[in-house]
Formats: structure tokens, sequence, C-alpha cells
């Protein structure tokens, strides 16, 4: 072995050593309120961005042409979403500022255009819906739901893009006054997992 590999191996196992009693001693903070360098937050942004697209490839998509889709997801989005990512016309609930990094506001994306693209992003939210994300505190649905639920969120999650308040309200009360009549469906976990308002 050369004199400038030694120099190399003995080096990278000095910043091992300084890397692990630096983390060991705890000056990492890992608070929400300390954010990620922005280097960091790329390099994240991109293994995640990456292998959500490698999983999801194999994903079927069935047709979401059903009209009854949209009612469906939009309960299931209200009882278990709504809290993290929002609701048009309402302003972030505690829970979604208080989160690190930060859900994604759908209604907030642009409306998809590309046909030809649809089928792509529905296969990813399809794969996040069902799997979660790990720290990040999105849940795998797919634990609890089945996929006919999930489908049904993902109907409704692509639809929101784009989503003014007044067309989202006009949901809601459509949805409210079938769930009034039919009884309709209700999560037992609805109080973590509702509208996110914390009461003090």
């Amino acid at each position: 072995m050369g004199y400038k590999m030694k120099l190399i191996i003995v080096t990278l196992l000095v910043f091992l050593v300084i890397g692990i009693t630096v983390l060991n001693s705890g000056a990492y903070n890992m608070a929400a309120t300390d954010k990620h360098w922005a280097i960091t937050e790329d390099i994240i942004e991109w293994v995640r961005d990456s292998s959500i697209k490698a999983h999801a490839e194999k994903v079927v998509v069935p047709s979401l042409d059903d009209p009854a889709l949209i009612p469906r997801g939009a309960e299931h989005y209200l009882d278990m979403c709504a809290g993290c990512h929002s609701q048009p016309g309402q302003e972030p609930t505690e829970l979604a500022l208080g989160l690190y990094p930060q859900a994604p506001v759908f209604h907030l994306r642009e409306q998809i255009t590309n046909q030809e693209a649809i089928p792509e992003r529905a296969k990813a939210y399809f794969w996040v819906i069902k799997n979660g994300l790990k720290m990040t505190g999105m849940p795998a649905w797919g634990l609890s739901h089945q996929d006919d639920d999930i489908w049904a969120m993902t109907a409704f999650v692509l639809a929101m893009h784009g989503m003014t308040a007044e067309q989202y309200q006009l949901l809601v009360n459509s949805n409210t006054d079938q769930h009034n009549e039919n009884n309709g469906h209700h999560h037992g976990n609805g109080d973590h997992h509702g509208n996110g308002d914390h009461h003090h």
C-alpha cells in the first residue's frame, strides 16, 4: 500500500472519528425548528423523489373517471389529511405549521393540463398514501385502508390542484349532506386526523 493511499485512509478515519464524536455529543440539533442546510434539503428531496419514482413505477393505475371517487376521497381527506395538508380557503392548522418538513399543500399546486402526466402523478400519490414516508410524519394509510379507498384519495388529491375555496366548499357541503343522509363513513381516529384543530 502506497504512502498516498495510507494518508487517505488515515484522513478518512480521522474525519469518521470526529463525526461520531460530534454526533454522540448531541451537538447536532434535531429540533424541527432548526432547518437543514439548503444542500442537505436538496439531497433529501432528490433521494425521496427518486425512491418514490422507482417504487411507484410498477403501480397499475385504474380508471379514475368514476364520479363517486372524488366525494369518497374528499371524505377521507377531511378525516385524515386536512390537518397536515390544509384546505382551500382556510389557514394552515397548528399541526401543519409545526411539521418539518412541512406537508405539501395540494390546492396550491398548478392544475395538471398535460393528460399524459396524470398517470405518473397518480402512481406517486397512491404509493405515498399507501406506504407513507419516513421521517416526515406521513402515515402509511395502507395498513388500515383498502386500495379502493387509497385510489379515491388519490383521485381527490389530483382534483385539488388549483382548487378554489368556493369549489372546495361546494364539495364539502355536498359530502356533508350525503353523510347525514347515509350516516356515512366514520374514522375511529378522526379526533387525531380530522381538521387538525387543537384546543387549549
